[in-house]
């Protein structure tokens, strides 16, 4: 055998190996890298979400008129629901123990487990986010602190802001979400994702740790507003736990 083809062999084998570590890292620690940390801080900043669904921290009328309680009431306990038990299955199936493995965790290498999980995985801890994510319009949601300086500063203003977020929202195809995430430096940006995916998934285009989430699938509107997103997210900023999303924001930090 050459010394050529040795020479070459054992090139080839080093160029491979370091392909394969380089396709485990970006799996695995990619959503870390956009914060510019270690996988541990990373989830260390995130909003933990249980497996199970969580009872809602409001009526079903409590957000009226800007979602009606029938939207809410469907919303939450036919199609949230559905998507907490079709997860519980999932994760018996793929033998994820939930008292080790935390969801924000699972989410981050969604890639390793099937459809099945990433679809509900991923619904399941995006409406749940969404629910805290909002309080009555008849309570004060004001924007201040910390939180506003930092939007102002990374979108020229809160307006700027607003509007970027309601396009990610406007101009998604089809089902997603939009959403407000920080990557690395403590920067803030806006994106949408499709579907149930989220900005924790490492198949997500859209990384970072989520502050706020809207939903626009049509089943969280469509009763009131028909076509007319653009109407729901206009009338969503009233709805806005900004309380909430500065926590979430002064963690991620």
């Amino acid at each position: 055998m050459s010394k050529a083809f040795n020479s070459n062999r054992r090139e080839f084998l080093k160029t491979t190996s370091m392909a394969g570590l380089a396709a485990g890292l970006s799996m695995t620690v990619l959503p870390a890298l956009a914060k510019g940390h270690s996988n541990d801080d990373f989830y260390g900043g995130v909003e933990e979400i249980p497996y199970d669904q969580q009872a809602l921290p409001y009526g079903y009328t409590a957000l009226e008129p800007a979602i009606d309680a029938m939207t809410m009431e469907i919303h939450y306990s036919k199609h949230a629901s559905a998507y907490a038990k079709n997860l519980a299955d999932a994760v018996k199936a793929e033998n994820v123990d939930t008292g080790k493995e935390k969801l924000s965790s699972l989410l981050g290498k969604i890639s390793n487990y099937s459809a099945k999980m990433r679809n509900n995985g991923g619904g399941h801890y995006n409406h749940e986010f969404f629910w805290k994510s909002m309080k009555s319009p008849k309570e004060d949601n004001m924007l201040s602190g910390s939180l506003r300086d930092a939007i102002v500063k990374d979108f020229g203003s809160f307006d700027a802001f607003k509007t970027q977020f309601g396009d990610a929202g406007k101009n998604r195809f089809g089902s997603g979400w939009a959403w407000l995430v920080m990557i690395k430096d403590n920067k803030l940006i806006v994106g949408s994702t499709p579907n149930q995916d989220n900005p924790l998934m490492d198949v997500s285009e859209l990384k970072g740790i989520p502050l706020l989430g809207l939903d626009v699938w049509e089943h969280a509107y469509y009763l009131k507003y028909q076509n007319k997103r653009p109407d729901y997210i206009t009338a969503w900023w009233n709805l806005v736990n900004w309380a909430v999303v500065e926590k979430r924001f002064d963690k991620a930090k």
